[in-house]
């Protein structure tokens, strides 16, 4: 028996146990359930977009410093909820460069109270509109306005770059 055929052997077993303890428990999941036999180690990650309820690839924390760079803070194939991975890209951001970055720019999943609260304690700007409902901008005065409107736009192009990252590490 060859390597490859070793391999298999084992990756069918454990997909045989892994259908048999479903069927005698009546369950309809478990935790690392083999779903490719040429690739083992690939979790469907349900996502609930139009194209494709499921997504078979890893889940990476990444960040882009200033200079360009990108670092892999995590990569995970099990789904997992990456708003806890936050504190600790930007503590790897500090030990890395030495001092807390000025702001973070993130997606929405991140901008959770937790995180929040713990940007505010290290004096860090957390990008993205406060939670809650919007604020009336009727009393507020428009320079202020154009400022914090051109200051959103400014984070989120800033943001844009770690997308189109994710963009060719996919490809």
């Amino acid at each position: 028996m060859s390597r490859k055929e070793y391999r298999d052997l084992l990756v069918i077993n454990k997909a045989y146990d892994q259908q048999m303890y479903l069927y005698q428990k009546h369950k309809h999941s478990i935790r690392g359930k083999i779903v490719s036999l040429s690739h083992p180690h690939v979790r469907p990650i349900a996502r609930g977009k139009a194209r494709g309820a499921y997504e078979f690839r890893a889940k990476i924390s990444a960040a882009i410093a200033e200079h360009g760079l990108m670092y892999i803070d995590r990569l995970e194939w099990e789904p997992y909820n990456e708003s806890g991975d936050l504190q600790m890209q930007v503590e790897r951001y500090r030990d890395r460069f030495g001092h807390y970055p000025e702001s973070v720019h993130v997606d929405k999943i991140y901008r959770t109270r937790e995180n929040r609260a713990w940007c505010e304690e290290r004096k860090i700007r957390l990008s993205g509109p406060p939670l809650g409902r919007p604020v009336s901008t009727a009393g507020i005065d428009k320079k202020i306005l154009r400022a914090k409107r051109k200051q959103e736009r400014r984070d989120e192009s800033i943001r844009q770059a770690i997308e189109g990252a994710f963009g060719v590490g996919k490809r």
